[in-house]
């Protein structure tokens, strides 16, 4: 029997020739998570990238009803539309901020109103009582329901005449002595505010619950014999115990209710109230109603780097009180 030589004329040992299999398995077992990972990486490369990429190039051009048939040979416009969004001084410009603003002081309530009634929920479903699982139940059923049903729903409870709203407060409790208008005028706001934070609190109820299973129960007894009240627990084990995942879950909860479209939409339909005019409702109305797919485009380009900014600085903030606090 021979044996093979190297080019140098030496042969290998049976040293080398056993490290060359689990070599191989080790590049194997490498690059397999690699590989596990990229079906997931092309289905976000389809649904978010290239979209995003394309409506980048359409806010570059003067992009009408007039060119949606072949949206390349839109006229190459470069920063017009970018410039006539943040005009401030033009209709265009002034109307953006104004759904800007509305937005921004809806998202604020709603996060805050929504991380509030969270997480008293999640505190009071902490001890057992009887029927606590029931009412856990119900409290999720907000979460559990399509979106698209229950807004719906909300949308015939605020009718001005048959609405169930108006007649349990006008015809039964005699609170209001005319039935209000609810989808339209000022009202649209808090309408809006109401449904949105029905939809999102149990969404934190939910998180907050699970997050309190892991404090244990010891610190709250041992506090207790030293004399601290229900508030003082809260306030010195609850809220520090959670600040990570709250960090989380605001975060979380302004992405989602910032770029809420679904329930401006279904409630108001495609021209929402100015008191309750959501960006997200603006650029539809100023891409598919106006048919401006350009300056559509710009305002959405504008508004995700609006929120990557936000989200940069709010992630930045966080990490660093929390290496202070474990410094």
């Amino acid at each position: 029997m021979t044996q093979s030589t190297a080019p140098d004329g030496t042969r290998p040992s049976g040293l080398d020739r056993s490290r060359r299999p689990g070599r191989r398995r080790r590049l194997r077992s490498g690059a397999l998570p690699y590989v596990l990972l990229l079906p997931a990486l092309l289905c976000e490369l389809i649904v978010h990238l290239v979209p995003m990429v394309v409506g980048t190039v359409m806010s570059f051009r003067e992009l009408t009803l007039f060119y949606i048939r072949d949206w390349s040979g839109a006229p190459w416009v470069g920063l017009h539309n970018y410039r006539l969004a943040v005009n401030f001084d033009a209709a265009l410009g002034r109307a953006l901020l104004h759904s800007f603003l509305v937005t921004a002081g809806f998202t604020v309530l709603a996060v805050g109103l929504s991380w509030l009634l969270g997480t008293v929920a999640a505190v009071l479903m902490q001890d057992r009582f009887r029927g606590r699982g029931t009412l856990r139940a119900i409290f999720l059923v907000p979460y559990a329901l399509p979106v698209y049903a229950a807004v719906m729903t909300w949308a015939f409870m605020f009718q001005r005449d048959t609405g169930l709203v108006n007649h349990v407060v006008v015809d039964q409790l005699h609170l209001m002595g005319d039935k209000p208008f609810w989808l339209i005028g000022g009202n649209s706001f808090w309408t809006l505010l109401t449904v949105a934070v029905w939809r999102n609190w149990p969404f934190a109820f939910l998180v907050l619950m699970a997050g309190l299973q892991s404090i244990p129960r010891e610190l709250y007894e041992a506090a207790a014999m030293d004399g601290a009240s229900i508030w003082r627990q809260i306030r010195r084990i609850t809220l520090p115990s959670l600040r990570p995942l709250n960090q989380v879950l605001v975060l979380v909860l302004f992405l989602w209710t910032f770029n809420d479209f679904t329930t401006p939409f279904v409630l108001f339909g495609k021209a929402a109230p100015a008191n309750a005019d959501l960006i997200s409702i603006h650029i539809y109305q100023s891409s598919f109603v106006t048919w401006d797919f350009g300056a559509g485009s710009a305002m959405s380009v504008l508004l995700l780097l609006f929120l990557l900014l936000v989200t940069a600085g709010y992630l930045f903030l966080t990490s660093r009180r929390r290496r202070t606090a474990d410094a």
